[in-house]
């Protein structure tokens, strides 16, 4: 009897993916993705995770080629500009570490699953100013999106 049960869910679990096999990388990238983490290697191999962990945000894919993406740190330290006249330099900074943004178009090349996005503006200039990035996309399903920004 638990074979039979083991069946039907792995049936099942067919079904879905059969399912989510159907629409094209970029239909499944279209709308809101909540992030849960940002991790970066350095060239030294050192993984670190720029934002802290559970870091917050969102990734927003629109069907006509737009998206924005948005993310702070969990804990984000808060600005007092006119009680600490003297530390606003180094809590601006700091506070410029804890977040960024981007936003722009992309398309999507459904035979590598490669994702090449075009910034309109960012909260860091030099990143704005490389044209036609590429993403490769390592996880995509109903539930996960992950990707690799080279």
């Amino acid at each position: 009897m638990n074979k039979a049960i083991v069946a039907i869910g792995l049936g099942l679990a067919l079904s879905g993916a059969a399912f989510a096999q159907e629409k094209s990388a970029k239909e499944q990238l279209v709308g809101a993705w909540t992030l849960v983490a940002v991790t970066s290697e350095m060239d030294d191999g050192q993984i670190g995770e720029p934002f802290g962990p559970s870091p917050k945000g969102v990734m927003i894919f629109s069907d006509d080629g737009h998206f924005s993406l948005s993310n702070r740190a969990r804990k984000f330290q808060r600005l007092r500009l006119m009680t600490e006249p003297r530390r606003r330099p180094r809590r601006r900074k700091v506070s410029w570490r804890q977040a960024f943004a981007y936003y722009g178009t992309y398309s999507v090349d459904e035979n590598t699953k490669g994702m090449m996005v075009n910034l309109a503006a960012s909260t860091s200039a030099n990143v704005a100013a490389i044209p036609n990035q590429k993403r490769t996309i390592t996880l995509l399903n109903s539930d996960e999106l992950k990707f690799d920004n080279p």
